[in-house]
């Protein structure tokens, strides 16, 4: 959140990759003439039947009906992030033979390849295919080779490229036997609404298909998944199979799993209504909006965050709050009044909780000493004042990945690690009442899905999606998750498509990741699993003073349609209906008043408050 004008936005991840093109090798050969008893072993390589016998990294590949080089299908596949959206299948071959793959592609830096060939793995590749142009390979295979993966790619952060009637011509292999089923199936620690799978490796396997009450929930190519969007105390049971070419192998013994109970107070507490509004009051600072007293904080707003808590240094974990001084804010109410407000405000049955950080407030708790001043300090805020609870709005440089950590569901970084512990320390010692609240950025959320901290090579800005890991440790705990769907760049969806704020596409598409869940930088073995619509809360500025990306009340009344009735989507197709979707937040009570209390009484013209 802002005090003044927007942040300035930092959108440029990845480092150039002409170094990295220039060292791909394996350019076109000269293909020589076919035997006559070769024949194409490619399967589907014309993608008319769908994407029957590929497998595209990332969920990146689709078939679409134009452009097509002949028939009436074509591959389509989008890289995001770490992903370059590589599509591959396995094809039996005889040792000691002489292939050539050729395939007709469009688009710029486009790869066609084999691997595991037992020799030389070879690729060719083009930088830039405005139209359809041919790409060809030839290969020999190994004394014990029987069997190569073929394969097509783009590169990372470029547009999506198109393949059409892929063929390996050369002489056949044996059949392909059906894996074996997979054994030693185990879950891991469920939450609330997920459970994670483990397995181990199938011979003959080249993906595997997730099993949730006999009916198939998810595939992957690894030997591990996490089932998400389940209801809390539930017992389910799960089985997997093990799939190739030739078919798809018998399902595993089952495994049953239990998902975690919901507490009040953490996690989604019953105190607040089913469709709340959430604001953040400028208590210690006044702006262009005026001060507003919190005694005349109208009913409509349920939580009411006190920005800000702001650390005595970056490092300290010091939190200091104080009311705005009189020569800044004349109207302010004195220390004794505001808690009465307090007081009052609670007794109506609305929460107040003091939000930490806000666009000037960096704190980075690098040390085990800034954590523990950091809980101790917002103890004594939390006491002195009454409060119900916490919100976390770290932004800037607060929260970023040391190289290295990439994986959100094991963070090593310290920052990272001992906000998650404080987190934890001050629910434990508040219990299940404590309200714990989330105002992330979309670059520190969202865009985890094309990237995640400097990445597995080095050069990506290290705070992309850094809040995940902080959410994913703490979601047991979250009440309510509001991610700033402003002062942001444009953000791909779960569609591959790219979303600019200021309208209902936006909310929908950013707010569709959230509860559906999404692979974190592409990699499917790391899914983000989606968090529980009474979890979450659409953020949005209240006026055009207030943030960039303003949404008028028919657009937000547009989004909140789309994603609880699935009516008005436009283009963009959510994956579910969320009738519990808790509501709206907004920067902030200030800039309402200021706007004539636009946003609020758009809110409560929607959900009859």
């Amino acid at each position: 959140m802002e005090r003044m004008g927007p942040p300035t936005r930092i959108t440029g991840l990845l480092a150039t990759f002409t170094a990295a093109l220039l060292a791909a090798g394996g350019l076109a050969a000269t293909a020589p003439s076919a035997a006559a008893a070769d024949a194409d072993l490619a399967r589907n390589g014309n993608f008319e039947a769908g994407l029957d016998g590929w497998s595209c990294t990332g969920g990146s590949g689709a078939v679409v009906s134009t452009p097509v080089h002949g028939g009436t299908s074509a591959l389509k596949a989008t890289p995001a992030g770490s992903d370059n959206a590589k599509c591959s299948q396995a094809v039996r071959v005889k040792p000691g033979s002489t292939y050539t793959l050729s395939a007709w592609v469009q688009g710029s830096y486009v790869y066609l390849g084999a691997e595991g060939t037992g020799t030389t793995d070879v690729s060719t590749w083009t930088q830039s295919a405005s139209g359809w142009q041919q790409l060809t390979t030839t290969f020999k295979t190994g004394a014990s080779t029987t069997s190569v993966n073929v394969y097509t790619h783009g590169w990372y952060g470029t547009p999506a490229y198109y393949v059409d009637d892929l063929t390996l011509v050369g002489p056949g292999g044996d059949p392909v036997a059906l894996p074996a089923v997979p054994g030693g199936l185990k879950a891991g620690t469920s939450t609330a609404s997920s459970v994670p799978l483990s397995w181990t490796a199938s011979t003959g396997a080249t993906g595997y298909s997730v099993y949730q009450g006999g009916t198939k929930v998810l595939s992957t190519t690894g030997t591990s998944a996490t089932v998400t969007g389940l209801t809390a105390a539930t017992a389910y049971s799960f089985q997997v199979t093990a799939t190739n070419s030739a078919g798809e192998s018998a399902k595993s013994a089952a495994v049953p799993a239990t998902t975690k109970t919901v507490n009040n107070g953490g996690g989604g507490s019953t105190d607040l209504p089913a469709h709340a509004l959430v604001g953040y009051l400028h208590s210690s600072f006044a702006n262009g909006s005026g001060y507003t007293r919190m005694a005349d904080v109208p009913d409509s707003w349920d939580v009411i965050d006190l920005a800000f808590g702001e650390p005595t240094s970056v490092t300290s974990g010091d939190i200091r709050f104080s009311l705005c001084p009189v020569a800044e804010c004349p109207n302010v109410e004195s220390a004794a009044e505001f808690k009465a407000a307090i007081k009052a405000k609670q007794a109506a049955g609305k929460k107040v909780l003091i939000s930490i950080g806000g666009q000037n407030g960096q704190v980075q708790l690098a040390t085990t000493a800034a954590r523990d001043t950091f809980v101790s300090s917002v103890s004594k805020i939390i006491d002195e004042y009454g409060l119900d609870g916490l919100d976390i709005d770290f932004e800037g440089h607060s929260l970023s990945l040391n190289t290295g950590d990439t994986d959100f569901r094991s963070p090593t970084t310290p920052v990272v690690v001992n906000l998650i512990s404080a987190v934890k320390t001050l629910k434990a010692k508040y219990g299940d009442k404590f309200v714990l609240t989330m105002a992330p950025e979309t670059f520190f959320v969202q865009l985890g899905y094309q990237y995640y901290g400097s990445g597995p090579w080095g050069g990506q800005d290290p705070r992309a999606g850094a809040y995940l890991p902080v959410i994913h440790a703490l979601r047991d705990d979250l009440t309510l998750l509001h991610v700033q769907d402003y002062n942001s760049g444009s953000i791909m969806g779960l569609d591959n498509q790219y979303h600019s704020m200021g309208g209902a596409d936006f909310h929908i598409a950013m707010t569709d990741m959230l509860l559906t869940g999404f692979p974190v930088a592409g990699d499917q073995t790391k899914i983000f699993p989606g968090l529980r619509p009474d979890q979450v809360s659409i953020g949005l500025p209240a006026s055009t003073q207030a943030g960039n990306g303003h949404t008028s009340p028919a657009e937000v009344t547009k989004a909140l349609n789309c994603l609880t009735k699935k009516t008005g989507c436009g283009s963009y197709t959510t994956h579910g209906t969320w009738s519990g979707l808790r509501g709206l937040m907004t920067w902030s009570i200030n800039w309402d008043r200021f706007n004539n209390w636009e946003f609020s009484k758009n809110f409560d013209a929607y959900f009859g408050s």
